[in-house]
């Protein structure tokens, strides 16, 4: 039976075991690395090793003030991040969808989906030469229309919109690919239905394509909402700065923080239970969004 299933299938086999092994070692192992969270966790003593505390890590993070601050920060950065990015590859991919010179929109959506391929290194560094206070372009408009030049990297209330632009500008092209692919998969019989029966563009994009879009759209909703508590901490890290930290600090970055051991001894313990609360509480928002709108909807991904 093994000789025989080897035989038949085995390049097909062989074509997944290399992701295969890296979803087991590198996704499904390290889940057993939770239990830290449930020790006061000693790098000499290993897991096993360690003292058992069981709830105690979860309270003392629950009944830390900071908790709570850098908890708020994420849900506003993640929660603007979503609510401007989401709507914007539709919107684009419907603008796309209406471009009848083939050529014209083929480079358009080359254009808009370069900026994906760019590092977050040079996209934040392309960003902080745009706002730079002394030659960057966006301060010369401002001097030149009379006002003063403005600090944007170094002022906490301009890192949400600043992070919020970065994210759209290097992903909305990438995202809009999922939704110009569902558009190529309409019936064209209804778009010709709906020109006999005299409808415009707008009614045909208003009664035929957005309908067509909405199960699409609610999967990449619910798969968005999932990280709702996740920010890129990458992107983060490279536009935060000491006087940015009441509102560029977020769970990722105190996570870091508190793991790693940037001032002090590393609490390996307390790191793995706030990631652990974040993450279960990331998936009760993906499941209720979901029961949500298969109700609303009769839509779901589950």
């Amino acid at each position: 039976m093994l000789k025989k299933e080897i035989k038949t299938c085995g390049m097909l086999w062989a074509i997944l075991l290399p992701g295969l092994l890296v979803l087991i070692f590198f996704k499904i192992a390290p889940l057993f690395g939770l239990v830290i969270a449930f020790e006061k966790y000693s790098t000499f003593q290993g897991i096993f090793g360690s003292e058992w505390v069981g709830l105690e890590n979860f309270r003392t993070i629950l009944s830390d003030p900071y908790t709570w601050q850098v908890v708020k920060n994420t849900v506003l950065l993640a929660f603007w991040t979503l609510v401007v990015s989401f709507p914007i590859p539709v919107i684009f991919a419907l603008l796309l969808n209406e471009v009848r010179f083939g050529r014209l929109k083929r480079v358009v959506q080359s254009v808009s989906f370069f900026p994906y391929f760019i590092s977050v290194a040079v996209a934040v560094s392309i960003l902080s030469s745009f706002v730079s206070p002394s030659d960057g372009i966006i301060n010369r408009l401002l001097n030149g229309l009379g006002f003063d030049s403005i600090h944007f990297m170094a002022e906490s209330g301009w890192f949400r919109p600043l992070y919020v632009f970065l994210h759209v500008w290097q992903n909305f092209g990438y995202s809009a690919i999922v939704y110009i692919s569902a558009m190529t998969g309409i019936d064209p019989g209804l778009y010709e239905a709906a020109s006999i029966d005299g409808a415009n563009r707008w009614k045909k994009v208003l009664h035929i394509t957005l309908p067509e879009l909405v199960p699409i759209a609610v999967t990449m909703f619910i798969v968005n909402l999932g990280s709702i508590l996740s920010v890129d901490i990458n992107k983060v890290l490279l536009m935060q700065n000491p006087s940015t930290y009441d509102t560029s600090d977020v769970l990722q970055t105190y996570v870091y923080r508190m793991a790693f051991g940037s001032t002090g001894f590393p609490n390996y313990s307390l790191g793995t239970a706030l990631s652990l609360l974040q993450s279960v509480i990331a998936f009760a928002l993906v499941m209720a969004t979901n029961w949500l709108s298969g109700k609303l909807t009769e839509t779901n991904v589950f």
